[in-house]
């Protein structure tokens, strides 16, 4: 495990450096670039709009990296503190979205469109400016962040002081440097940045050059072959044990349920999200076994890549109760088990997509607590 993690540092290390190359730096120094970004909030928001501000702090943040989310609370905080004392705070969201792969959402319950950042505000009520440049790029082009989050703090004339990381650990209970509170306090007491330049650590910015990345991923799984097995009630039955003993989402759903058929593409995306943290998804059709065929179109038509079964005999009551003696009417019916067989989640009827990922990513095996602890709380 510790060479894995080495590896996986080396690797996040070596894309910063080709991105550095790529899209350079705003050197320490040089004048704050211009920018019109619309946010959040639904108004434009420029770069004069903070001109009264002694101190401007821009961060380059996004919905989907699991090291963004760590720092929420904390650029949240970082705006507070110093609201009255002459400080503005600005994040902006670099991203873009058509270079963000769906496996690379297997942190988050949803992207970094400018819809998707709203839910995201919403869900942790946060109160700072966050704007969207994932469109055109330019202002992140005009900056060069790396990663995210990445800091820039400008001084009154607007010139660069510090640029880098917040503190120095994602995991906020070992955080021993303070880097840009530290730049942000001398600005204030008139004295030089001690620290002008820190490595931003996070997720590397998704260039639009990336977006070649994700139409091959989506064509690997269209390139995947799609089946459907009959089941039987003994293999219901088994099936709600969990014998794999990994997170299990099971969908029963028919081809004839317009609400199941709606849902079908977000259950399928949930897989591909998470597929790689141990989580399994099993879609059961409650169709009636001579329409296979049909039932296998359909599930093609998907690239549903999940294992996909079908009821095996016209008893359709007898094959529910064999999974759950309680279900006993409607589809869509979904189930997260956890890996020994505890219901995390149900849902009789449309699932709250949100809710259900949220409620995968508060469980799922996470190498730091405070991933799972953020889904928990809002």
């Amino acid at each position: 495990m510790k060479e894995m993690l080495n590896a996986a540092f080396l690797f996040i290390f070596s894309v910063a450096s080709m991105a550095a190359e790529t899209h350079p730096i705003l050197r320490i120094g040089s004048a704050a670039p211009d920018f019109a970004l619309q946010g959040t909030d639904g108004n434009i928001h420029r770069l004069s709009d903070y001109a009264a501000s002694r101190i401007l702090v821009v961060v380059f943040t996004c919905n989907h990296c699991p090291i963004a989310q760590m720092y929420e609370q904390r650029i949240q905080r970082l705006a507070l503190d110093y609201k009255d004392r002459g400080v503005a705070l600005v994040a902006i969201q670099p991203n873009d979205p058509k270079a963000l792969r769906i496996d690379e959402l297997d942190s988050s319950d949803i992207g970094d469109t400018l819809d998707e950042m709203k839910i995201r505000v919403e869900y942790k009520h946060l109160t700072y400016p966050y704007l969207y440049d994932g469109d055109t790029q330019k202002v992140a082009r005009a900056y060069g962040p790396q990663a995210t989050p990445h800091v820039f703090v400008f001084d009154e004339q607007r010139l660069l002081r510090y640029e880098g990381r917040i503190d120095d650990s994602y995991r906020i209970e070992l955080v021993k440097t303070q880097d840009a509170r530290n730049a942000i306090d001398a600005l204030l007491a008139h004295r030089e940045v001690p620290v002008k330049h820190t490595g931003a650590m996070g997720c590397s910015t998704k260039w639009s050059e990336k977006s070649a990345d994700r139409l091959a991923t989506l064509k690997k799984i269209e390139e995947q072959p799609v089946t459907v097995d009959l089941v039987s009630k003994a293999d219901l039955a088994k099936l709600r044990t969990n014998p794999l003993h990994q997170m299990m989402l099971v969908d029963f759903w028919a081809t004839w349920c317009g609400s199941c058929i709606a849902e079908f593409a977000d259950i399928q995306d949930t897989l591909r999200m998470y597929g790689d943290r141990d989580l399994s998804l099993v879609t059961v059709s409650v169709n009636m076994p001579d329409e296979q065929a049909s039932v296998l179109r359909f599930l093609q038509k998907k690239h549903a890549t999940s294992r996909n079964l079908l009821f095996s005999s016209t008893d359709t009551v007898g094959l529910q109760q064999a999974f759950d003696p309680a279900w006993d009417s409607a589809v869509p019916y979904t189930v997260l088990l956890s890996a020994d067989g505890k219901v995390l989640y149900k849902q009789l009827g449309t699932v709250d997509i949100l809710e259900l990922r949220r409620t995968i990513l508060a469980n799922v095996a996470a190498e730091y607590a405070g991933f799972n602890e953020y889904w928990k709380a809002n």
